[in-house]
C-alpha cells in the first residue's frame, strides 16, 4: 500500500492506494439491474403518427391531453436528457389520439410518447 496526499479544489486528502500484482484488478461485483419500466401499450394500427423519444431521459412536462388539436411544430412535451431540456414537437397537425407517458416518467430511445391522428 502507498499513501498519497491529494489536493482537490483546495481540500487536502490523504489517500491510500493498494498496488495489484499481476497487472489486472479483480472484476467488480455486478450491480443489480434496475427494474424495467412497464412498456407502454402500442397504438392501434392506423390510429395516426407515433411520436417516439429521440433519446433516453426524463419527461419534465406534458403539454397536451388526449383529444387536443395540435399544429405542426407545436411543443408536445419537454424531455430532459443530460441536463438539457429538449422540446418534443408535433411532426404534423392533427388530434392527439393517445398520450403514453406522464410527467416524471423515465423513457428510453424509441419509447412511444404519444400518437397524433
Amino acid at each position: 500500500m502507498k499513501k498519497y496526499n491529494v489536493n482537490v479544489n483546495g481540500t487536502a486528502y490523504e489517500v491510500t492506494v493498494e498496488e495489484i500484482k499481476g497487472g489486472a484488478a479483480p472484476a467488480p461485483a455486478a450491480a443489480p439491474a434496475p427494474a424495467a419500466a412497464p412498456a407502454p401499450a402500442a397504438a392501434p394500427a392506423g390510429a395516426g403518427e407515433s411520436v417516439t423519444s429521440p433519446m433516453p431521459g426524463n419527461i419534465l412536462a406534458v403539454n397536451v391531453n388526449v383529444g387536443d388539436t395540435v399544429s405542426e411544430g407545436q411543443v408536445l412535451m419537454i424531455l430532459e436528457a443530460m441536463k438539457m431540456e429538449n422540446e418534443i414537437m408535433a411532426p404534423k397537425a392533427g388530434k392527439v389520439v393517445s398520450v403514453a407517458v406522464q410527467k416524471g416518467a423515465t423513457v428510453e430511445t424509441g419509447t412511444l410518447l404519444c400518437v397524433i391522428g
